[in-house]
Protein backbone atom coordinates (compact mmCIF):
# COMPACT_ATOMS: atom_id res chain seq x y z
CA UNK A 1 0.00 0.00 0.00
CA UNK A 2 1.60 3.35 -0.87
CA UNK A 3 -1.24 5.10 1.02
CA UNK A 4 0.37 7.87 3.61
CA UNK A 5 3.77 7.53 2.47
CA UNK A 6 5.49 10.49 1.42
CA UNK A 7 7.87 10.70 -1.31
CA UNK A 8 10.36 14.19 -1.90
CA UNK A 9 11.16 15.08 -5.29
CA UNK A 10 14.65 17.12 -6.04
CA UNK A 11 15.17 18.43 -9.70
CA UNK A 12 16.35 21.31 -11.05
CA UNK A 13 14.71 20.57 -14.09
CA UNK A 14 10.68 22.24 -13.43
CA UNK A 15 9.47 19.83 -16.09
CA UNK A 16 10.77 16.81 -14.43
CA UNK A 17 9.39 17.58 -10.88
CA UNK A 18 5.97 18.33 -12.13
CA UNK A 19 5.74 15.22 -14.31
CA UNK A 20 7.10 12.73 -11.56
CA UNK A 21 4.50 14.36 -9.00
CA UNK A 22 1.28 13.84 -11.32
CA UNK A 23 2.67 10.14 -11.96
CA UNK A 24 3.19 9.82 -8.07
CA UNK A 25 0.41 11.81 -6.71
CA UNK A 26 -1.87 9.43 -8.68
CA UNK A 27 -0.94 6.37 -6.92
CA UNK A 28 -1.58 7.92 -3.73
CA UNK A 29 1.41 9.10 -2.33
CA UNK A 30 1.89 12.13 -0.49
CA UNK A 31 4.59 14.41 -3.08
CA UNK A 32 6.64 17.34 -1.97
CA UNK A 33 9.09 18.52 -4.41
CA UNK A 34 12.38 21.03 -4.35
CA UNK A 35 14.37 22.42 -7.01
CA UNK A 36 17.69 22.74 -4.76
CA UNK A 37 19.22 20.03 -2.20
CA UNK A 38 19.41 22.88 0.62
CA UNK A 39 15.71 23.39 -0.13
CA UNK A 40 15.31 19.12 0.04
CA UNK A 41 17.02 19.48 3.42
CA UNK A 42 14.72 21.81 4.79
CA UNK A 43 11.60 19.48 3.83
CA UNK A 44 13.32 16.90 4.99
CA UNK A 45 13.14 18.17 8.47
CA UNK A 46 9.70 19.14 8.52
CA UNK A 47 8.18 16.99 5.93
CA UNK A 48 10.22 13.72 6.96
CA UNK A 49 9.76 11.82 3.44
CA UNK A 50 10.00 7.34 3.27
CA UNK A 51 11.63 7.78 -0.34
CA UNK A 52 13.70 10.22 -1.93
CA UNK A 53 14.20 11.04 -5.47
CA UNK A 54 16.70 13.37 -6.55
CA UNK A 55 18.74 14.27 -10.32
CA UNK A 56 22.42 13.47 -9.75
CA UNK A 57 23.77 16.50 -10.92
CA UNK A 58 22.17 20.07 -9.79
CA UNK A 59 23.88 23.33 -9.54
CA UNK A 60 24.30 24.27 -5.62
CA UNK A 61 24.81 20.56 -4.41
CA UNK A 62 24.26 17.65 -6.77
CA UNK A 63 22.75 14.57 -5.11
CA UNK A 64 25.89 12.45 -3.94
CA UNK A 65 26.41 15.26 -1.81
CA UNK A 66 22.82 15.37 -0.82
CA UNK A 67 23.22 11.71 -0.05
CA UNK A 68 26.34 11.71 1.85
CA UNK A 69 23.95 14.34 4.26
CA UNK A 70 21.10 12.49 4.36
CA UNK A 71 23.36 9.16 5.22
CA UNK A 72 25.55 11.48 7.77
CA UNK A 73 22.18 12.22 9.37
CA UNK A 74 22.05 8.41 10.19
CA UNK A 75 18.14 8.70 8.42
CA UNK A 76 16.56 5.58 7.18
CA UNK A 77 15.02 7.69 3.99
CA UNK A 78 15.54 5.63 0.95
CA UNK A 79 17.54 7.55 -2.01
CA UNK A 80 17.05 6.96 -5.32
CA UNK A 81 19.11 8.66 -8.06
CA UNK A 82 17.96 9.84 -10.86
CA UNK A 83 20.34 11.01 -13.79
CA UNK A 84 20.25 11.59 -17.44
CA UNK A 85 24.12 10.99 -17.93
CA UNK A 86 24.26 7.18 -16.20
CA UNK A 87 27.56 5.38 -16.18
CA UNK A 88 28.45 1.96 -14.36
CA UNK A 89 30.89 4.15 -12.48
CA UNK A 90 28.54 6.45 -11.43
CA UNK A 91 25.61 4.05 -10.50
CA UNK A 92 28.97 1.99 -8.08
CA UNK A 93 29.48 4.97 -6.70
CA UNK A 94 26.06 5.78 -5.98
CA UNK A 95 25.01 2.40 -4.74
CA UNK A 96 28.17 2.39 -2.41
CA UNK A 97 27.59 5.58 -0.91
CA UNK A 98 24.43 4.12 0.30
CA UNK A 99 21.88 4.73 -2.38
CA UNK A 100 19.00 2.17 -3.09
CA UNK A 101 18.65 2.64 -6.55
CA UNK A 102 19.88 4.69 -9.52
CA UNK A 103 17.52 5.12 -12.41
CA UNK A 104 18.61 6.42 -16.21
CA UNK A 105 16.49 8.94 -17.73
CA UNK A 106 13.96 9.00 -19.12
CA UNK A 107 12.12 7.01 -16.57
CA UNK A 108 10.52 3.85 -16.97
CA UNK A 109 7.43 5.01 -14.60
CA UNK A 110 6.49 0.80 -14.70
CA UNK A 111 10.02 0.56 -13.48
CA UNK A 112 9.90 3.54 -11.02
CA UNK A 113 6.53 2.29 -9.47
CA UNK A 114 8.00 -1.18 -8.86
CA UNK A 115 11.05 0.32 -7.16
CA UNK A 116 8.96 2.42 -5.00
CA UNK A 117 7.02 -0.55 -3.58
CA UNK A 118 9.63 -2.76 -3.08
CA UNK A 119 11.84 -0.05 -1.34
CA UNK A 120 8.78 0.72 1.18
CA UNK A 121 7.98 -3.10 1.45
CA UNK A 122 11.54 -3.29 2.68
CA UNK A 123 11.36 0.04 4.58
CA UNK A 124 8.24 -2.24 6.13
CA UNK A 125 9.94 -4.99 7.37
CA UNK A 126 12.92 -3.48 8.74
CA UNK A 127 10.37 -1.34 11.16
CA UNK A 128 8.71 -4.42 11.97
CA UNK A 129 12.62 -6.37 12.76
CA UNK A 130 13.22 -3.39 14.62
CA UNK A 131 9.90 -3.42 16.64
CA UNK A 132 10.15 -7.22 17.02
CA UNK A 133 13.70 -6.80 18.62
CA UNK A 134 12.89 -4.07 20.24
CA UNK A 135 10.21 -6.20 21.87
CA UNK A 136 12.32 -8.76 23.14
CA UNK A 137 15.24 -7.02 24.38
CA UNK A 138 12.22 -5.49 26.30
CA UNK A 139 10.76 -8.71 27.58
CA UNK A 140 14.53 -9.85 28.18
CA UNK A 141 15.49 -6.75 29.97
CA UNK A 142 11.47 -7.09 32.14
CA UNK A 143 12.55 -10.84 33.01
CA UNK A 144 16.53 -10.47 33.71
CA UNK A 145 16.39 -7.32 36.16
CA UNK A 146 19.14 -7.14 38.74
CA UNK A 147 16.59 -6.94 42.05
CA UNK A 148 17.39 -6.82 45.25
CA UNK A 149 18.02 -3.94 48.31
CA UNK A 150 20.21 -5.97 50.29
CA UNK A 151 23.98 -4.51 51.65
CA UNK A 152 25.31 -7.62 49.38
CA UNK A 153 23.51 -6.45 46.23
CA UNK A 154 23.53 -2.78 46.39
CA UNK A 155 27.57 -3.03 46.70
CA UNK A 156 27.79 -5.33 44.10
CA UNK A 157 25.87 -3.19 41.51
CA UNK A 158 27.75 -0.12 42.51
CA UNK A 159 30.84 -2.09 42.29
CA UNK A 160 29.63 -3.42 38.60
CA UNK A 161 28.82 0.32 37.54
CA UNK A 162 32.62 1.26 38.66
CA UNK A 163 34.06 -1.37 37.06
CA UNK A 164 32.36 -0.72 33.58
CA UNK A 165 34.12 2.62 33.09
CA UNK A 166 37.38 0.58 32.07
CA UNK A 167 37.99 -2.23 29.41
CA UNK A 168 39.98 -4.55 32.06
CA UNK A 169 39.16 -8.12 32.00
CA UNK A 170 36.41 -9.07 34.74
CA UNK A 171 35.94 -12.36 36.28
CA UNK A 172 32.76 -13.51 38.06
CA UNK A 173 32.16 -16.15 40.42
CA UNK A 174 29.00 -17.72 41.85
CA UNK A 175 26.69 -20.46 42.17
CA UNK A 176 24.56 -21.36 39.22
CA UNK A 177 21.44 -19.74 39.01
CA UNK A 178 22.64 -16.34 41.27
CA UNK A 179 22.52 -14.05 37.89
CA UNK A 180 26.04 -13.87 36.82
CA UNK A 181 24.91 -13.29 32.91
CA UNK A 182 22.71 -10.16 34.75
CA UNK A 183 25.70 -8.40 35.79
CA UNK A 184 27.81 -9.04 32.54
CA UNK A 185 24.92 -7.11 31.01
CA UNK A 186 25.22 -4.58 33.51
CA UNK A 187 29.09 -4.15 32.97
CA UNK A 188 28.46 -3.59 29.35
CA UNK A 189 25.38 -1.86 29.65
CA UNK A 190 27.22 1.12 31.76
CA UNK A 191 30.45 0.67 29.83
CA UNK A 192 31.11 3.09 26.87
CA UNK A 193 30.98 -0.27 24.53
CA UNK A 194 26.97 -0.04 25.24
CA UNK A 195 26.53 0.90 21.83
CA UNK A 196 28.07 -2.70 20.10
CA UNK A 197 27.39 -6.04 20.65
CA UNK A 198 27.17 -8.28 23.96
CA UNK A 199 28.03 -11.56 22.70
CA UNK A 200 27.31 -14.98 24.92
CA UNK A 201 29.12 -18.27 24.25
CA UNK A 202 27.71 -21.03 26.93
CA UNK A 203 30.82 -23.01 27.27
CA UNK A 204 29.65 -26.34 28.90
CA UNK A 205 27.13 -27.00 26.21
CA UNK A 206 30.10 -26.93 23.83
CA UNK A 207 32.27 -29.50 22.62
CA UNK A 208 35.78 -29.44 21.85
CA UNK A 209 35.62 -28.83 17.98
CA UNK A 210 32.30 -26.56 18.48
CA UNK A 211 33.61 -24.41 20.88
CA UNK A 212 36.54 -23.81 18.46
CA UNK A 213 33.96 -23.23 15.36
CA UNK A 214 32.01 -20.40 17.82
CA UNK A 215 34.88 -18.75 19.37
CA UNK A 216 36.47 -18.31 16.16
CA UNK A 217 34.89 -19.20 13.02
CA UNK A 218 35.82 -21.60 10.41
CA UNK A 219 36.02 -21.57 6.91
CA UNK A 220 34.23 -23.85 4.42
CA UNK A 221 35.09 -27.49 4.50
CA UNK A 222 37.55 -26.66 7.68
CA UNK A 223 35.68 -29.89 9.36
CA UNK A 224 32.27 -32.52 8.45
CA UNK A 225 29.45 -30.23 7.56
CA UNK A 226 31.61 -27.42 7.33
CA UNK A 227 29.76 -26.36 4.28
CA UNK A 228 30.21 -22.59 4.37
CA UNK A 229 32.24 -20.03 5.87
CA UNK A 230 30.80 -18.94 9.74
CA UNK A 231 31.74 -15.84 11.56
CA UNK A 232 33.03 -16.67 15.24
CA UNK A 233 32.05 -14.68 18.47
CA UNK A 234 35.22 -12.89 18.76
CA UNK A 235 34.84 -11.20 15.30
CA UNK A 236 31.20 -10.57 16.02
CA UNK A 237 31.76 -9.06 19.18
CA UNK A 238 34.08 -6.65 17.55
CA UNK A 239 34.24 -2.67 19.76
CA UNK A 240 32.15 -4.91 22.14
CA UNK A 241 31.97 -7.16 24.88
CA UNK A 242 32.27 -10.93 25.12
CA UNK A 243 30.70 -12.68 27.50
CA UNK A 244 32.36 -16.45 28.20
CA UNK A 245 29.42 -18.55 31.02
CA UNK A 246 31.54 -21.37 32.69
CA UNK A 247 35.10 -20.87 32.23
CA UNK A 248 36.17 -23.31 34.01
CA UNK A 249 34.65 -25.67 31.26
CA UNK A 250 37.28 -24.78 28.96
CA UNK A 251 38.95 -27.86 27.72
CA UNK A 252 43.31 -27.35 28.32
CA UNK A 253 43.81 -27.71 24.49
CA UNK A 254 41.79 -24.84 24.07
CA UNK A 255 43.00 -22.69 27.07
CA UNK A 256 46.31 -22.62 24.79
CA UNK A 257 44.47 -20.86 21.71
CA UNK A 258 42.05 -18.88 24.05
CA UNK A 259 44.90 -17.40 25.87
CA UNK A 260 46.77 -15.85 22.61
CA UNK A 261 43.71 -14.18 21.65
CA UNK A 262 43.89 -12.12 24.79
CA UNK A 263 47.49 -11.27 24.85
CA UNK A 264 47.04 -10.19 21.04
CA UNK A 265 43.88 -9.42 19.99
CA UNK A 266 44.52 -12.08 16.68
CA UNK A 267 43.38 -15.70 15.53
CA UNK A 268 42.19 -17.45 12.85
CA UNK A 269 39.50 -19.01 11.63
CA UNK A 270 39.03 -22.89 12.08
CA UNK A 271 40.93 -24.08 8.82
CA UNK A 272 41.47 -20.76 7.83
CA UNK A 273 45.34 -19.27 7.46
CA UNK A 274 44.41 -15.32 7.19
CA UNK A 275 44.65 -13.51 10.91
CA UNK A 276 41.57 -11.80 11.97
CA UNK A 277 42.00 -9.11 14.60
CA UNK A 278 39.10 -8.47 16.70
CA UNK A 279 39.02 -5.92 19.87
CA UNK A 280 36.80 -7.23 22.96
CA UNK A 281 36.59 -6.51 26.59
CA UNK A 282 36.25 -9.84 28.29
CA UNK A 283 33.43 -10.65 30.72
CA UNK A 284 33.55 -14.54 32.61
CA UNK A 285 31.41 -16.18 34.34
CA UNK A 286 32.81 -19.81 36.68
CA UNK A 287 30.17 -21.57 39.27
CA UNK A 288 33.72 -22.64 40.02
CA UNK A 289 36.87 -21.14 42.80
CA UNK A 290 39.10 -20.91 39.32
CA UNK A 291 41.60 -20.77 41.31
CA UNK A 292 41.29 -23.60 42.53
CA UNK A 293 41.06 -25.08 39.49
CA UNK A 294 44.42 -23.71 39.02
CA UNK A 295 45.73 -25.39 42.05
CA UNK A 296 44.69 -28.80 40.98
CA UNK A 297 45.92 -28.36 37.52
CA UNK A 298 43.04 -28.39 35.29
CA UNK A 299 43.14 -24.64 34.37
CA UNK A 300 46.35 -22.66 33.13
CA UNK A 301 47.65 -19.93 35.70
CA UNK A 302 48.11 -17.78 33.47
CA UNK A 303 44.92 -17.81 31.44
CA UNK A 304 42.98 -17.31 34.47
CA UNK A 305 45.94 -14.07 35.19
CA UNK A 306 44.39 -12.32 32.15
CA UNK A 307 40.44 -13.02 33.09
CA UNK A 308 41.03 -12.64 36.61
CA UNK A 309 41.94 -9.00 36.33
CA UNK A 310 38.61 -7.95 38.52
CA UNK A 311 36.64 -10.03 40.63
CA UNK A 312 32.97 -9.62 41.59
CA UNK A 313 31.83 -12.36 44.15
CA UNK A 314 27.84 -13.21 42.93
CA UNK A 315 26.27 -14.46 46.39
CA UNK A 316 24.06 -17.07 46.48
CA UNK A 317 20.51 -16.25 47.31
CA UNK A 318 20.42 -17.86 50.75
CA UNK A 319 22.99 -15.54 51.87
CA UNK A 320 20.68 -12.38 50.86
CA UNK A 321 17.66 -13.61 51.71
CA UNK A 322 15.77 -10.36 52.86
CA UNK A 323 15.55 -9.92 48.73
CA UNK A 324 13.46 -13.21 48.45
CA UNK A 325 10.71 -11.22 48.94
CA UNK A 326 11.43 -8.38 46.62
CA UNK A 327 11.94 -11.73 44.06
CA UNK A 328 8.86 -13.30 44.25
CA UNK A 329 7.18 -9.61 44.15
CA UNK A 330 8.68 -8.83 41.20
CA UNK A 331 8.16 -12.43 39.43
CA UNK A 332 4.71 -13.24 40.56
CA UNK A 333 4.06 -9.74 38.25
CA UNK A 334 5.91 -10.65 35.55
CA UNK A 335 4.52 -14.34 35.16
CA UNK A 336 0.75 -12.85 35.67
CA UNK A 337 0.85 -10.37 33.17
CA UNK A 338 2.94 -12.79 30.32
CA UNK A 339 0.03 -15.44 31.21
CA UNK A 340 -2.59 -13.12 31.02
CA UNK A 341 -4.10 -13.56 34.97
CA UNK A 342 -4.61 -11.00 37.72
CA UNK A 343 -2.64 -12.69 40.70
CA UNK A 344 -1.58 -9.75 42.51
CA UNK A 345 -1.20 -11.63 46.34
CA UNK A 346 0.68 -14.10 48.16
CA UNK A 347 -0.26 -15.41 51.37
CA UNK A 348 2.21 -14.69 54.18
CA UNK A 349 2.39 -18.15 55.01
CA UNK A 350 3.42 -19.25 51.30
CA UNK A 351 5.80 -16.07 51.50
CA UNK A 352 7.44 -17.51 54.87
CA UNK A 353 8.12 -20.78 52.96
CA UNK A 354 9.72 -19.23 49.92
CA UNK A 355 11.80 -17.05 51.91
CA UNK A 356 13.23 -19.89 54.22
CA UNK A 357 13.94 -22.23 52.07
CA UNK A 358 17.36 -22.96 51.09
CA UNK A 359 17.37 -22.08 46.84
CA UNK A 360 20.06 -24.22 46.01
CA UNK A 361 18.94 -23.57 42.84
CA UNK A 362 19.19 -19.90 43.48
CA UNK A 363 17.59 -17.15 41.30
CA UNK A 364 16.48 -19.41 38.34
CA UNK A 365 15.32 -22.03 40.68
CA UNK A 366 13.07 -19.35 42.25
CA UNK A 367 12.39 -17.84 38.72
CA UNK A 368 11.26 -21.63 37.91
CA UNK A 369 8.76 -22.25 40.83
CA UNK A 370 6.93 -18.71 40.60
CA UNK A 371 6.15 -19.17 37.11
CA UNK A 372 4.84 -22.68 37.96
CA UNK A 373 2.81 -21.24 40.63
CA UNK A 374 1.44 -18.88 38.41
CA UNK A 375 0.40 -21.18 35.77
CA UNK A 376 -0.95 -23.67 37.99
CA UNK A 377 -3.20 -21.15 39.99
CA UNK A 378 -6.81 -21.25 39.54
CA UNK A 379 -7.32 -17.58 41.89
CA UNK A 380 -5.73 -14.60 42.18
CA UNK A 381 -4.25 -15.20 45.19
CA UNK A 382 -1.19 -17.60 46.00
CA UNK A 383 -1.31 -19.60 49.33
CA UNK A 384 0.95 -22.03 51.09
CA UNK A 385 -0.78 -25.13 49.67
CA UNK A 386 0.45 -24.19 46.29
CA UNK A 387 4.11 -23.79 47.31
CA UNK A 388 5.70 -27.05 45.57
CA UNK A 389 5.73 -30.17 48.29
CA UNK A 390 9.63 -30.25 47.35
CA UNK A 391 9.78 -26.41 48.79
CA UNK A 392 7.26 -27.25 51.40
CA UNK A 393 9.87 -30.60 52.40
CA UNK A 394 12.85 -28.34 51.77
CA UNK A 395 12.61 -25.60 54.13
CA UNK A 396 12.31 -27.95 57.40
CA UNK A 397 15.50 -28.99 56.28
CA UNK A 398 16.72 -25.71 55.44
CA UNK A 399 20.61 -24.94 57.54
CA UNK A 400 19.44 -22.68 60.17
CA UNK A 401 22.74 -20.73 61.55
CA UNK A 402 23.92 -21.65 65.18
CA UNK A 403 24.47 -18.85 67.80
CA UNK A 404 28.39 -19.26 66.81
CA UNK A 405 27.26 -18.50 63.33
CA UNK A 406 28.29 -22.05 62.04
CA UNK A 407 26.14 -23.96 59.69
CA UNK A 408 24.67 -27.05 60.35
CA UNK A 409 24.97 -28.66 56.88
CA UNK A 410 26.96 -27.25 54.13
CA UNK A 411 25.76 -25.94 50.98
CA UNK A 412 27.70 -28.93 48.53
CA UNK A 413 25.80 -31.44 51.25
CA UNK A 414 22.92 -29.90 50.11
CA UNK A 415 23.51 -29.97 45.99
CA UNK A 416 25.04 -33.56 46.44
CA UNK A 417 21.72 -34.77 47.83
CA UNK A 418 19.33 -32.40 45.46
CA UNK A 419 21.10 -34.05 42.39
CA UNK A 420 20.61 -37.69 43.83
CA UNK A 421 17.03 -36.88 44.31
CA UNK A 422 16.54 -35.71 40.80
CA UNK A 423 18.37 -38.61 39.67
CA UNK A 424 15.67 -40.94 41.34
CA UNK A 425 12.34 -39.11 40.22
CA UNK A 426 13.95 -39.50 36.71
CA UNK A 427 14.98 -42.62 36.57
CA UNK A 428 19.05 -41.56 36.41
CA UNK A 429 17.95 -39.83 32.58
CA UNK A 430 20.86 -37.34 32.70
CA UNK A 431 19.31 -35.29 30.06
CA UNK A 432 16.37 -34.79 32.02
CA UNK A 433 17.94 -34.46 35.33
CA UNK A 434 20.11 -31.69 34.11
CA UNK A 435 17.25 -29.87 32.81
CA UNK A 436 15.75 -30.03 35.86
CA UNK A 437 18.00 -29.08 37.89
CA UNK A 438 19.13 -26.18 35.07
CA UNK A 439 22.45 -27.06 34.23
CA UNK A 440 24.28 -28.57 31.50
CA UNK A 441 24.67 -32.77 30.86
CA UNK A 442 28.16 -31.46 31.08
CA UNK A 443 28.24 -30.04 34.43
CA UNK A 444 25.96 -32.75 35.90
CA UNK A 445 28.66 -35.16 34.92
CA UNK A 446 31.06 -33.22 36.41
CA UNK A 447 29.07 -32.76 39.67
CA UNK A 448 28.66 -36.20 39.91
CA UNK A 449 32.31 -37.18 39.35
CA UNK A 450 32.76 -34.36 42.53
CA UNK A 451 30.78 -35.55 44.45
CA UNK A 452 31.35 -39.51 43.89
CA UNK A 453 27.66 -40.18 42.97
CA UNK A 454 28.00 -43.43 41.03
CA UNK A 455 25.77 -45.00 38.76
Amino acid sequence: MSFGSTILIVDDEKNTREGLKQFLSGLDYDVFTAETAKEALALIKKERPEIVLTDLRMPDMDGMELLHEIKRTKSDIAVIMLTAYGTVESAVQAMKAGAYYYLTKPINLDELELILKKALNQKALEHENISLREELIRERHEAGKIIGESPEIKKLIALSKQVAKSDSAVLLEGESGTGKELFAHLIHSESQRADHPFIIVHIAALTETLLASELFGHERGAFTGATERKVGRFERADGGTLFLDEVADIPESMQTKLLRVLQSGEFERVGGTKTIRSDVRLICATNKKLKEEVSAGRFREDLFYRMNVILLEIPPLRERQSDIPLLVTYFLKYFSEKNRKKIDKITPEALNLLTHYGWPGNIRELKNIIERMVVLCRSNVIDHDQVPEDIRMGHAMTPKLEPDGNETGTFQEMEKEMIRKTLLEVNRNKSLAAKKLGISRRTLYRKMEDYKIGE
